[in-house]
């Protein structure tokens, strides 16, 4: 291949997310659905399109159909190009090798590097495919030029208490990191990694041959390519990122970014035509709300139909709700029928669920309900606060 690209971006995508628990029984995490219309994996295809990046690697794993065919050639985010695209990139198989599944992040880096090197590029960007945010990745690129830089990572201040999930840093006045810690007990400072680097191509990839052939690595960046690197004294940098950023890997957090569109101080705008977040969308017909159909603080997407009453809620596409039912704090997703009296409080519904008349699901204040998707519940049955109910499963 004869294409040399300044920047290719390899998106991490291929994690099982078991903590959102029967959203992804049979589907990676970053094709779980968002915000009324979008699935995760569209934020960072998104920002690489608005960066001005059109090489992207996303590296699947985890239960990929469903993933692989939504992205497709990379149509919606402008990235079937003739000379880019958007490449679905699953382990791959060695010559005198069975293959294996990525053993973490720097080897599934490690394990693409043909197709890195297809490209000859300067750099490369290393994103996460589960972060809900916009990012103009030129700018950081633009940063690690000017500090002629061997890494750069983005970071944010975080809650002191959430700080041991995250990659802490330490930096003198430059802005280059001085101390690197992977989700330590007892976090020395707030200053977190989220997950987005950027590397000088020919630098990582010796770090990433050196990491490979380590038996006693994880061959995980944060845990073992960043430490490496930062041991030997190499350029490491931080970008500082001011915005909305928020990691979903859990229901919870699933639920709040929802949520989150729902309250304009959020700092998420998604009808921004300076920075679009693009997706793969069927041609739908405007919300119907009916006579009786109520909206308070609600976002309702194409072709709803709402007969009852919707509050401080999110509907996905193609959402029935019939008359008399009431959706309250809640995110209910594609296809989704609500019959007749029914009541969902504090619930995550997943596409396709039919809830059947007169059934409640959920209550005020409790812990979060969580249908999975194609599920049935009965009419008139009680779904608990907490409960999880499996995809295609009937609940009586």
């Amino acid at each position: 291949m004869n294409n040399r690209k300044e920047c290719v971006a390899m998106i991490l995508a291929g994690g099982q997310g078991s903590r959102l628990g029967v959203l992804t029984r049979y589907r990676a995490k970053p094709a779980v659905p968002y915000g009324g219309k979008y699935r995760i994996i569209d934020f960072p295809l998104s920002n690489c399109t608005n960066s001005g990046i059109d090489v992207v690697g996303v590296l699947t794993q985890y239960e990929p159909f469903v993933l692989n065919s939504y992205i497709g050639n990379g149509a919606p985010w402008d990235l079937n190009t003739a000379n880019g695209g958007a490449f679905c990139l699953q382990p791959s198989t060695h010559m005198g090798d069975e293959g294996s599944w990525y053993a973490g992040t720097a080897d599934a880096i490690y394990q693409n590097v043909r197709f890195i090197e297809g490209y000859s590029p300067e750099f490369i960007v290393v994103l996460s495919g589960d972060h809900i945010y916009k990012m103009d990745y030129s700018e950081m690129i633009q940063l690690h030029k000017e500090n002629e830089a061997d890494a750069t990572i983005a970071v944010m201040p975080v809650p002191i208490e959430e700080a041991s999930r995250f990659g802490i840093l330490a930096t003198d006045e430059t802005g280059r990191v001085t101390d690197f810690v992977e989700k330590p007990a007892n976090p020395p400072s707030n200053l977190a990694s989220m997950g987005i680097y950027v590397f000088s191509w020919e630098k990582v990839r010796r770090y990433l041959t050196e990491d490979a052939a380590n038996e006693a690595s994880s061959h995980d960046f944060g845990k073992d390519v960043i430490p490496a690197m930062l041991g030997a004294g190499e350029r490491l940098f931080t970008y500082s990122f001011e915005g909305y950023w928020r990691d979903v890997g859990t229901i919870d957090s699933l639920w709040e970014a929802n949520m989150d569109l729902l309250e304009e101080s959020s700092g998420l705008d998604l009808s921004d035509d300076a920075w679009r977040i693009y997706s793969r969308n069927p041609n739908l017909p405007g919300a119907r709300i009916g006579s009786k159909g109520q909206l308070s603080n609600c976002m309702v997407a194409e072709g709803c139909g709402v007969d009852g009453s919707v509050k401080r809620s999110v509907l996905f596409q193609g959402v029935d709700v019939s008359e008399g039912a009431q959706i309250i704090d809640s995110v209910v997703m594609r296809g989704a029928v609500i019959g007749a009296g029914a009541v969902v409080e504090r619930a995550v519904v997943a596409e396709g669920v039919r809830i059947g008349a007169g059934a409640h699901v959920g209550e005020p204040g409790g812990e979060l309900v969580v249908l999975g998707p194609d599920c049935w519940i009965a009419p008139d049955a009680t779904v608990c606060a907490g409960q999880s109910v499996e995809p295609n499963a009937t609940f009586e």
